[in-house]
């Protein structure tokens, strides 16, 4: 007879995994003897090594009590539903392994793909990180609200980088982040943002959101995320009003 020791060094378990075996019922605990120990037999040995095996190959320990009871057709069954389990379990890990690769990157933290390759657009013109950073956020914000529209916007966001003055408005909105400018520079800004605006309204691209931009309370949102993260987005839009616009992610034609 063997001691919980011996018995869990036969089967290649610790004295500790033996008495949760018994605390949880797969293994039936064996009365003391007059000594007041517990002594284990052969078949003690025999359960606890098909316990081990079942736990190792990834058995659930709930499902274990249902196999080692199980007759041969019902074990096979149950083997296959338990591989199913677990190849699903598997491609969910696997999944989460590509988007923890994904946010090395940092952008891909709740980002889409096309914003991530927009935002890398910026980099490569250029732009400031001080201008990158409240940009990325605030797609962040709009990618979570209307994700079904987001990779649409971003069609429209890089055929506008095709224009030079928006990437000059960008840094010219880092160089004020950073505090490496004056007034002058957030008039120019007024003026290049005005332009653009300008000649999207004739081309009829200025509303081509409008549905999702309808949405006033998350516009509101996002222009209060604007004046947080960029402290000269209100002095910004006063410029803008002398230039006949108010507004600010979703700019509107003030009346003459």
């Amino acid at each position: 007879m063997l001691t919980i020791g011996q018995l869990a060094a036969y089967a290649g378990v610790t004295v500790r995994a033996v008495r949760h075996y018994h605390q949880i019922g797969l293994l039936p605990e064996p009365e003391r003897d007059s000594s007041g120990y517990r002594s284990y037999d052969a078949a003690a040995v025999v359960r606890l090594i098909r316990i081990r095996t079942l736990a190792e190959a990834g058995v659930p320990l709930s499902r274990v009590q249902e196999l080692l009871d199980a007759a041969p057709e019902e074990f096979a069954a149950a083997v296959d539903q338990i591989d199913q389990e677990l190849r699903a379990e598997v491609r969910r890990l696997q999944e989460h392994r590509r988007r923890i690769a994904r946010l090395a990157a940092g952008d891909s933290l709740a980002l889409p793909r096309s914003v991530v390759d927009y935002l890398d657009r910026l980099r490569e013109a250029g732009v400031p990180a001080a201008a990158i950073e409240p940009e990325r956020d605030a797609w962040i914000l709009v990618a979570a609200r209307w994700p079904d529209a987001i990779d649409e916007m971003m069609v429209d966001k890089v055929r506008q980088l095709d224009d030079p003055r928006l990437l000059r408005f960008y840094g010219v909105m880092g160089a004020l982040a950073d505090g490496e400018a004056g007034d002058d520079v957030l008039v120019e800004a007024a003026d290049l943002m005005a332009e653009m605006v300008e000649e999207a309204a004739a081309r009829g691209e200025l509303d081509q959101f409008g549905e999702e931009f309808g949405d006033r309370a998350f516009v509101t949102l996002l222009d209060t995320f604007a004046h947080d993260a960029h402290p000269l987005v209100e002095r910004l839009q006063e410029l803008m009003r002398e230039r006949g616009w108010a507004g600010w992610t979703r700019l509107e034609k003030l009346a003459e």
